[in-house]
């Protein structure tokens, strides 16, 4: 009776194990087929900077590695959807800016950042400096800077997803709230880039138009550098005149069908949205929350990308100090505040994970149950408790059709297995 008790379990478990075997190479060889897809369509069509395409590269790459798991991939679609329909509504939204009609701001900012730095307009020295007349090795790398804000945002969110829901939640609702409180000020408060202020003199923006002809000529031949001051290059062959130079660093990777696609994109958005800067809140958003999840030697990298980004914004003249510092600012107050209301909602007994901070729920974005341990500061960190349900706590794993317990509770030894059910007295 005892070796048939034997055979008998073992045989379900030799079962289950096979089948989860197969589901790994059947997921492996899924999730092989789509980077082929993404890398394919990449090299043929250009890199992914729109985010809807972006969207659609991380959903059908995580369905791809959820295949086998039913309750995973209906989780892909109700917590992504969402999402993007939030994303959607930000994008729909941003026509509301023209609509207020308040006057846009063309002499704040550059008085501004010449007060900060005595009399220096950070952009004019810079290209004065270092632009040169073909673009060097490392504006590559301010290139690659600048477009990471339409990338990095949602790799991070995908790998999160991957990791922790509870994670990936907070960064949403994060991510969600900074971009609208950042349409907030561009609604309130147009504002031109240093690119815009070069091509127009005062005349041209009396009364603070937002879209004055000026802006769509080049730079060249504005009398005394427009609204920036005149521009004295120190390097041969640059152009003596403040430009726009954040897409440039493409030409030397011969990437010029990226450069062209951020340029009809850029001149298809809001030219006037410079205040707060939304690529240097999210950057320090984005850092700022990741601190505490990754080791101690990854931070100066974090730290790092804040900064080149900054550095990025103002040589490429896509944005004024000032914008950076509001858009820092602003980072820092959307932290801090939906911290606080997470905070206050776990206190409180409700369940936070899968609110976006916008109001839209996501229902069982985290699969995790308990109480919360421990709060620290304005980003919470939060610790995992002990109690979660079975499949998070086995790594995702599947539960068999039928069976009580999920398939890695049934991976024990055998022989322990079998003298406890003796032990009981189970036949």
């Amino acid at each position: 009776m005892f070796t048939r008790e034997s055979q008998s379990d073992v045989a379900p478990c030799d079962s289950a194990t096979l089948r989860e075997r197969r589901l790994i190479l059947v997921r492996r060889a899924a999730i092989t087929v789509w980077a082929l897809v993404v890398v394919y369509r990449t090299l043929t069509a250009g890199l992914a900077f729109n985010r809807e395409l972006l969207l659609l590269y991380i959903a059908t790459g995580l369905i791809a590695a959820s295949i086998g798991r039913p309750r995973q991939v209906l989780a892909v679609v109700r917590d992504w959807l969402p999402f993007a329909l939030v994303l959607l509504l930000y994008d729909l939204s941003r026509g509301a800016a023209g609509l207020v009609g308040a006057p846009t701001l063309w002499q704040f900012q550059p008085a501004a950042d010449r007060w900060l730095f005595f009399g220096i307009e950070p952009t004019v020295w810079l290209q004065e400096h270092l632009k040169m007349a073909q673009p060097p090795w490392w504006e590559v790398v301010i290139s690659g800077v600048y477009m990471s804000f339409f990338v990095l945002p949602y790799v991070v969110a995908g790998v999160l997803w991957l990791r922790n829901r509870d994670d990936w939640a907070a960064f949403v609702r994060r991510f969600v709230v900074l971009s609208f409180a950042s349409l907030i000020g561009y609604v309130l408060m147009p504002s031109a880039p240093p690119w815009a202020a070069a091509r127009c003199t005062a005349t041209d923006v009396a009364g603070g138009p937002s879209n004055p002809p000026c802006m769509f000529r080049s730079p060249a031949g504005v009398p005394d550098g427009g609204l920036l001051g005149a521009m004295h290059t120190h390097q041969a062959g640059a152009h003596p005149f403040v430009e726009r130079i954040s897409t440039r660093g493409w030409g030397t990777l011969h990437l010029q069908s990226a450069g062209a696609l951020v340029d009809s994109g850029q001149a298809s958005v809001n030219l006037v949205a410079a205040i707060p800067s939304l690529h240097a809140g999210l950057s320090a958003m984005v850092a700022v929350f990741l601190w505490r999840r990754v080791k101690a030697r990854w931070r100066p990298l974090l730290a790092a990308y804040v900064l080149v980004m900054a550095f990025t914004l103002v040589y490429s003249a896509e944005h004024y100090v000032i914008d950076i510092l509001l858009g820092w600012a602003l980072a820092a107050i959307v932290m801090l505040v939906v911290g606080r209301l997470e905070s206050r909602r776990r206190s409180s007994g409700a369940e936070p994970a899968g609110d976006l901070g916008g109001g839209l729920a996501v229902e069982g974005a985290v699969d995790a149950v308990g109480d919360v341990a421990d709060v620290r500061g304005g980003d919470d960190v939060v610790e995992r408790p002990q109690r979660v349900l079975g499949r998070q706590r086995l790594d995702v794993e599947d539960v068999e059709p039928g069976a009580r317990e999920p398939v890695g509770a049934q991976r024990v030894d055998q022989g322990r297995l079998v003298d406890d059910r003796a032990a009981r007295g189970v036949d």
